[in-house]
């Protein structure tokens, strides 16, 4: 049986309380261990930390510019049978089935490897995705692209936890969300621009990846050194946890090809939904008994989801995932469908959200920086969110610009906060080696909920469109394919004198509404949760395993006081 440790929040290993660990603990010595020395931060660890946000960049970027361009997409590549809405379901499953094995790859053989790798199938799924022919090659081609999507997500929450202890990672945790936000957010003006070009311009969404692939990966070879733990090949490759990778790829990928189908291709309960749903569900429950039983190096320590403060943080990683994903899929469908936006209209017209939602994941981590408590910003960023979709459902076809400006604002205040918060109370309990796995929990339970907020928002929106749109409008679209997609340039064709046109927007507008009640109750789960977890006091130490390499003489003569580094 695995080693586990006790599942109360103050023990860590049975080693050490989480509220003392601030220095290195006596009977494990700084093998283990390295305390952070005061002071300002060296160049070898910004040029670091520059690779980081490169690569956060890179793969975020990507997922939010395809979408607003899918339907230009599919007409491009003549989809006739709706193969279009796996273009990003195919991303999603494969990006998420490899975050825990990336997670395991980089504590086996070292975080740089597995960067380099990561970003070498992000740009060869990249390449391929923009040569695409037809559909069947773009959904293998971001198959390739997402694999290297989930590793780069995976590895960039890992190499900051390496880099930086917990106690001062508010500020750096809110930099790579500030990142992430900024490139969700101009992701979809970038596809709306290209998709309203012509039908050709799409493949410059994947082109335009490749040299910031390039950069990255120049970034990482040569700035991006921290160490490598040691061992032959054989010992690392019998650190990885491969059963488990496995069973967590199966299950989490079945789940993920149930979840795309249920609702939308097939009804929820017809065979062909519920099969890969259960299987799923049912190799994941395997999956967990066979953590916690066989072995040695579990690719999940069961420690990280054993005390009540760690599963609070990803309950609220869960929700949020879903929440967040959710505006950034169908607010563009509301300003296209229900108010007649263009798709580079709709870009522009979400900008009031860009605009606001990097600062707030920068104000999130920071918060805790300077507080050095979690609990109250989570809390206060949930009951900005509730507000914000609580605002959401007065949308309606004819919503005055400065409601929709202003209500984006506040959603995005809440909702960029939460970007950065969850690490806090996920880790805070843990001891620092466990980080590593932890921070690909987390990465995986973001992205497999996101697939979810998908489904549910879809799903919704299908089934109350069915219901509100005109019937004759409904049956010229093929059964079993997302209405909303296909229905879009169908509205942006007719004219504007014509009364269906304003019938058919006012009824998207109306089913919409439901998609935000939906989650303006799911977003109260995200409040409870934060109630779950207790305020423990933040470690000041990391795991010297995968440190940053860097000579303490030639940076203390940079810093001007020698020894003000720690190897």
């Amino acid at each position: 049986m695995a080693d586990h440790a006790p599942a109360d929040d103050t023990q860590v290993l049975g080693v050490t309380s989480a509220a003392t660990l601030t220095e290195p603990p006596a009977n494990l010595g700084d093998a283990h261990y390295a305390p952070v020395a005061a002071g300002k931060k060296s160049r070898a660890f910004y040029l670091s930390f520059l690779a980081i946000c490169t690569t956060t960049f890179l793969s975020a970027i990507d997922l939010t510019a395809v979408a607003t361009a899918l339907p230009t997409i599919a007409h491009a590549l003549n989809d006739t049978k709706g193969e279009f809405t796996w273009v990003g379901t195919a991303y999603a499953l494969a990006s998420t089935t490899f975050i825990l094995l990336g997670g395991s790859l980089a504590d086996a053989f070292g975080r740089r490897p597995v960067v380099l790798l990561s970003i070498s199938l992000f740009a060869i799924g990249s390449a391929l995705s923009g040569a695409s022919q037809n559909m069947n090659m773009l959904v293998a081609a971001r198959t390739v692209q997402g694999m290297g999507g989930g590793g780069i997500l995976s590895l960039t929450e890992i190499l900051i936890g390496d880099l930086v202890p917990l106690a001062e990672r508010g500020v750096y945790q809110g930099m790579v969300g500030l990142t992430w936000a900024f490139a969700a957010s101009i992701g979809p003006p970038i596809g709306g621009a290209l998709a309203n070009v012509n039908d050709k311009a799409w493949r410059w969404l994947f082109f335009l990846n490749l040299p910031i692939c390039g950069l990255a990966m120049l970034l990482v070879f040569f700035f991006l050194r921290v160490r490598t733990p040691p061992g032959t090949i054989s010992e690392k490759l019998g650190r990885v946890d491969w059963i488990g990778n496995f069973l967590v790829i199966c299950g989490a990928g079945l789940a993920i090809v149930g979840l795309a189908w249920a609702g939308i291709r097939y009804p929820w309960n017809s065979a062909q939904t519920l099969a890969p749903l259960i299987i799923g569900f049912v190799i994941l429950f395997f999956f967990g008994v066979y953590e916690y039983y066989v072995p040695k190096y579990p690719a999940i320590p069961l420690d990280v989801i054993g005390n009540r403060t760690s599963l609070g943080g990803l309950l609220v990683t869960a929700v949020h995932g879903m929440a967040s994903i959710s505006t950034v899929y169908y607010l563009p469908v509301y300003f296209q469908a229900a108010l007649g936006a263009s798709p580079i209209r709709s870009a522009v017209e979400s900008l009031s959200q860009a605009a606001f939602i990097s600062p707030a994941a920068m104000m999130g981590g920071t918060s805790v920086r300077i507080f050095g408590k979690y609990k109250p910003p989570t809390f206060v960023a949930w009951c900005v969110v509730l507000i914000g979709f609580g605002l959401f459902t007065t949308f309606d076809a004819h919503t005055p610009t400065r409601n929709w400006v202003g209500f984006q604002i506040v959603i995005a205040l809440g909702m960029g906060a939460l970007y950065p918060l969850p690490t806090f109370p996920i880790l805070a309990p843990l001891d620092p080696r466990r980080s590593g796995s932890a921070l690909a929990l987390f990465v995986f339970t973001r992205s497999f909920f996101q697939s979810w907020g998908i489904t549910i928002s879809s799903t919704i929106l299908q089934n109350k469109l069915e219901k509100n749109l005109p019937q004759a409008f409904v049956d010229q679209f093929p059964k079993g394919f997302e209405i909303a997609y296909l229905a879009i340039p169908e509205i942006r064709a007719m004219p504007a004198s014509d009364p269906l046109k304003g019938e058919i927007q006012a009824a998207f507008a109306t089913s919409l509404k439901a998609v935000w009640q939906t989650w303006l109750g799911i977003c109260g789960i995200g409040l409870f949760a934060t109630l779950l977890m207790k305020e423990i006091p933040l470690h000041r130490v990391g795991d010297a395993t995968y440190a940053l390499e860097e000579k303490k003489k030639a940076e203390a003569v940079a810093d001007g006081e020698k020894g003000d580094v720690a190897e």
